[in-house]
């Protein structure tokens, strides 16, 4: 292996030469407690930046065994030490001078949530830190003394500040360690108590703005009504009180503006981890959690919607269901038979995101329409069989209508931030309600919505994807994202902007990543959708997101996925046949 002083006579040599000279460079570099590799080198100053990595074995490093001895563990050393490094490599960022990307030092930009990334890996204790430089030019003529003061006076101190347990602050290591065994407590107990949710008291659910994740100071702190108060026990913040969400049917109501879409995005955010100081530390949900919405235009393969939507006028086939182009209704209910294949245990609704006439059907529309003449049996129909017979609960967001009442299990009213029980209440009025009604002739309750049917229809559980074969053809396969709303992979642009629990604009780049190996590795025809996203997620398991990359060093900066947002990337890929 060459060393550090090997590295400097190099850059030397290479010193006012084309920019193409820094290639030379690539390689393996020993600094004594420490290895710097250099793993791409951009083509120009104004090209993306070179990617760097730096590698502390286990016996320098010096973490304790018990900080990554689960995934949990490692994956929240892994993003401390990331947020660690980022903070001091920014103080050095662009201290070197030149043209285009010159001296830009960065490393992966962490959130509120904590997600497995490349940006480290701990492995056995060793530590692989990914991070980018642009390497200094004078127009396109090699500036190396600027690069030599960025690879030896300026990395160093990041290295060693942010990268050995020795010279951390170990009170803030321990402290996120045991965040995370505290919230992993948590979501064992969901479990255990029959739960699909729970939030804290005294948590912070509203943000700064719509486009800030930090939490909002002076907000009015989370309070569980009695009724749902919950106690769990954790291993280092001991008894933690708060708002119990039971399997089963929930429904937030409210008044507009009193916290109702409040909870649910702290809900569906809830499916990770968060960061000490986030406010939603201890908002933990079922993190098989999908958030359901209607999505005009997206593109569907072969979904069975007939539990939902059949005898369509145009004879249509909704047991095997394909469209280019879904209306409100066709894309959310192809979008809960898709989260149910994902093996989505808890979906998660707001009615202002919804298809009205997805989610219900007045009894007056009912007596006017001939039940023939209604293709669509609504959310509301088969909402308690969707849970008694495919164990998938539901927490519904309502303002506007009340027809929820009656299945509902637990009714929560939102009244200025604070949650008030109400089921009782609202239980009477709805039947009360239901009395002074004329019932004498509704029909047949599956054709025009006043309740459900017991049974969950049979459905077509198994789809099995054929490969693109145009794609398997191309030589070079191109991939670009665009932050979380959307990416490409060669020609095709899929579309994201509807998964609204993607937080990380590298977990849309590692989806394009998982949709490309799938696409050449993984479709034959034979292997179904729910058995394509066990195998991603066991690679991801055993051997990582450096997996998804041809050579063994990432060319790009990836986070991890779940396995539903993984699963909805596919289906929304335009070209997939089924």
């Amino acid at each position: 292996m060459n060393t550090g002083s090997e590295l400097r006579t190099r850059l030397r040599n290479i010193d006012h030469r084309g920019y193409p000279a820094y290639k030379e460079l690539k390689g393996q570099y020993s600094f004594g407690d420490y290895i710097l590799c250099i793993d791409h080198v951009q083509g120009d100053p104004f090209a993306s930046p070179s990617r760097l990595s730096v590698r502390v074995n286990a016996d320098k490093a010096g973490f304790p065994a018990d900080y990554y001895e689960t995934a949990a563990k490692r994956v929240t050393l892994q993003d401390h030490l990331t947020r660690l490094f980022g903070r001091w490599i920014q103080a050095g960022s662009f201290q070197a001078k030149g043209s285009g990307k010159s001296g830009l030092l960065s490393v992966s930009k962490c959130g509120q949530q904590v997600l497995e990334r490349t940006a480290a890996r701990v492995d056995g204790g060793s530590i692989v830190l990914r991070f980018e430089a642009g390497f200094p030019a004078d127009g396109r003529t090699i500036n190396a003394r600027e690069l030599e003061k960025m690879l030896f006076d300026i990395l160093p101190g990041c290295v060693r500040k942010s990268l050995f347990y020795a010279s951390l602050d170990k009170d803030k290591l321990r402290d996120a360690i045991w965040l995370c065994e505290d919230q992993q407590a948590v979501r064992q107990a969901l479990v255990e108590k029959g739960l699909c949710a729970f939030i804290a008291d005294g948590s912070v659910l509203p943000r700064e703005s719509g486009i800030s994740e930090k939490p909002m100071k002076d907000s009015v702190l989370f309070r569980s009504p009695e009724s749902l108060r919950t106690v769990i026990k954790t291993p280092h913040k001991g008894d933690i009180s708060g708002m119990g969400i039971p399997r089963g049917i929930t429904l937030f109501v409210g008044g507009g503006y009193h916290g109702k879409s409040t909870i649910l995005q702290a809900l569906q955010n809830g499916v990770y981890n968060h960061i000490g100081g986030d406010g939603r530390e201890f908002v933990i949900t079922d993190d098989t959690a999908f958030k359901l919405r209607a999505e005009d235009g997206r593109s569907i393969s072969g979904v069975d919607i007939s539990p939902f939507i059949k005898n369509l006028p145009n004879g249509k086939d909704t047991v095997h269901f394909s469209t280019e182009d879904a209306s409100g209704s066709t894309s959310q209910a192809a979008n809960l038979m898709e989260a149910v294949e994902s093996g989505s245990r808890l979906l998660l609704i707001d009615e202002d995101t919804s298809a009205t006439n997805f989610m219900v059907r007045d009894r007056l529309m009912a007596q006017v329409i001939a039940p023939g003449e209604e293709p669509i049996t609504p959310f509301i129909d088969r909402v308690r069989a969707l849970y008694e017979d495919l164990g998938v609960s539901s927490v519904i967001v309502a303002g506007s209508s009340g027809a929820f009442f009656e299945p509902a299990d637990t009714i929560i009213q939102m009244k200025e931030y604070v949650p008030i029980d109400i089921t009782e209440r609202a239980k009477k009025a709805a039947q009360e309600w239901n009395m002074q009604k004329d019932t004498a002739e509704w029909g047949d309750a599956e054709d025009n919505g006043a309740a459900g049917p017991a049974v969950f229809p049979e459905f077509n559980r198994k789809r099995c994807p054929q490969p693109d074969m145009a794609l398997r053809k191309e030589e070079r396969i191109k991939i670009r994202t665009s932050g979380t709303s959307e990416l490409s992979l060669h020609k095709e642009t899929v579309e994201l902007r509807y998964l609204e629990q993607l937080k990380d604009q590298e977990q849309s780049a590692a989806l394009a990543y998982l949709l490309k190996y799938a696409q050449l590795k993984l479709l034959d025809g034979r292997k179904d959708l729910a058995s394509i996203g066990e195998l991603l997620e066991k690679l991801l398991d055993e051997k990582g997101l450096e997996s998804l990359f041809e050579r063994s060093d990432p060319s790009a900066s990836l986070a991890r996925p779940r396995r539903q947002e993984i699963l909805a990337c596919i289906d929304r890929y335009r070209r997939l046949k089924v």
